[in-house]
């Protein structure tokens, strides 16, 4: 199999720690590879090596048995290698057409956009990964899964022959993780290479034909996918057996309603929605994606207003109409978009673990950083972060790491009730078994838990009951001992 991308014995070392360590990687045109691991096993870092924003400090990059020189974003773009992060980088106030060809706009005579030419030039490329929008929507009016489609259009103008994909299930439901499949397998046809990188092994085995796994920035194996099990690979990944991440569930939950919701509306979003949660219970809340989950969540913390209905915390009404009021309450919320809804990405870690209640740690209007410190690292133990350098910026971390200073800083405010909107999207299996058990331990203290989640399994793994959602209402509610993804889903799409 001849080689497209060649990586070889590439090391990288960053203040205090060795994210590479002679890892060598390779892809050949026409293959889908996926790279998976631990979060901090070093595959965003190989990454950005790959696409030139960050610089290697040993080992070279060959494409097409060439050995590249100083690689550097626009070099690597121009020999065909295109990243799509899963922050997005299209402007979601310019139009698809403009974002497709940013940079490179056609011109009239006058030195004006050519808008004629413009949508002519971006047709076929979408027509090439079967998006049938007008050229002029403007980015912010599609949804998350057309964007990425945008995205890969993008890389299409530039001639692409290697595209990488970060976690792009973290973002897309069944259908939409389905239609992007399609694209891949079509645009492989025409020998465009693909690296994936995910989380969910489940898509390892649709969509890869190899796998290469690194562990703490070095290099494990390489394995084509058809020649393994889910079990080897998740050995190869945390260096032992990961036989049953949930945690043994618990018997009947005591009736001791914490939070009642009464005929609950917002326009277009949410309709006549009705149902308790007892203290230390976790609730699931399934549905497909639309179905008003998040919008629940961000309704009963009070940062979206309600038209209609009550919410009762501690058996008294109450009209949250913000955050403030809600974490005033004893109320934690982790948001879906965790970097974008959640975190200071450009703070530290103690400082995201302590902001919601700083008179905890100031003498008057003065900030004690020695208390800040210490709270924020008994908190980043407990969570077992790693590295466990509550200093270091928050965007420095990986993902897992960074949904457990979100557990932090809800832990340190004392929540009675926390709402948890995709416990572990962008997260390792190791990490995510720690995240389970944490869950479960906050239950069984008496803390009321809501989870949404994307993942099936997820949720029958940790609901001691399931509330089904479809367009906005409550299609149903199953108990924790009758759950299976049949139920669920007949709920979720009848």
């Amino acid at each position: 199999m001849d080689n497209y991308i060649e990586m070889r014995h590439i090391s990288k070392v960053f203040p205090g720690v060795k994210a590479l360590d002679n890892v060598s990687f390779s892809v050949s045109p026409g293959e889908v590879h996926g790279l998976i691991g631990e979060n901090g096993a070093g595959k965003s870092t190989l990454m950005k090596i790959l696409s030139g924003a960050y610089k290697k400090d040993e080992g070279e990059i060959l494409i097409n048995n060439e050995i590249i020189d100083s690689p550097n974003p626009k070099k690597m773009i121009d020999l065909g290698v295109s990243v799509i992060y899963q922050e997005m980088t299209l402007l979601p106030h310019l139009s698809i057409a403009e974002n497709l060809f940013l940079g490179n706009l056609p011109k009239t005579k006058l030195g004006l956009i050519d808008w004629k030419t413009l949508k002519k030039n971006s047709l076929p490329v979408l027509s090439r990964v079967g998006l049938n929008e007008n050229p002029y929507t403007k980015v912010k009016d599609l949804n998350v899964a057309k964007r990425q489609l945008v995205e890969i259009s993008k890389a299409l103008t530039r001639d692409a022959k290697l595209i990488v994909l970060d976690e792009p299930s973290a973002v897309l439901g069944g259908q939409e993780l389905d239609r992007l499949y399609s694209v891949i397998h079509q645009l492989t046809k025409q020998n465009i290479a693909f690296i994936y990188i995910s989380h969910r092994l489940s898509e390892l085995f649709e969509i890869t034909e190899r796998v290469t796994v690194l562990k703490d920035g070095q290099y494990v194996g390489t394995e084509r996918t058809e020649d393994i099990s889910t079990d080897q690979l998740i050995r190869m990944m945390v260096g032992r057996e990961v036989s049953n991440i949930y945690p043994e569930k618990r018997g009947k939950i005591i009736k001791n309603p914490i939070i009642k919701v009464k005929n609950l509306s917002r326009k277009n979003v949410l309709k006549n929605i009705n149902f308790e949660v007892n203290k230390g219970e976790i609730l699931g809340i399934a549905g497909l994606e639309g179905a008003g989950r998040t919008e629940l969540l961000r309704a009963l913390f009070g940062v979206d207003s309600i038209d209609n209905g009550d919410i009762y915390y501690f058996d008294k009404k109450r009209k949250l109409k913000n955050a403030k009021q809600a974490i005033k309450l004893k109320i934690g919320f982790l948001p879906e978009e965790r970097k974008q809804d959640g975190l200071m990405l450009n703070q530290s870690g103690k400082f995201n673990t302590t902001i919601p209640k700083l008179k905890n740690i100031s003498y008057g209007p003065f900030i004690s950083l020695s208390k800040e410190k210490k709270k924020a690292e008994y908190f980043a133990n407990e969570m077992q972060v790693r590295p466990p350098n509550v200093n270091n910026t928050i965007r420095n971390f990986s993902g897992g790491n960074q949904q457990k200073f979100m557990f932090s800083r809800w832990l340190y405010s004392n929540s009675e009730i926390l709402f948890i909107d995709e416990p572990t999207r962008g997260v390792d299996v190791g990490a995510k078994k720690e995240i389970y058990r944490l869950i479960l331990n906050l239950a069984k203290e008496g803390v009321t838990i809501l989870m949404v989640s994307s993942e099936l399994p997820e949720i029958i793994g940790m609901s001691d009951r399931v509330l089904v959602m479809r367009e906005g209402e409550l299609a149903g509610e199953l108990p924790g001992d009758d759950l299976s993804e049949e139920k669920i889903m007949s709920y979720a799409v009848r």
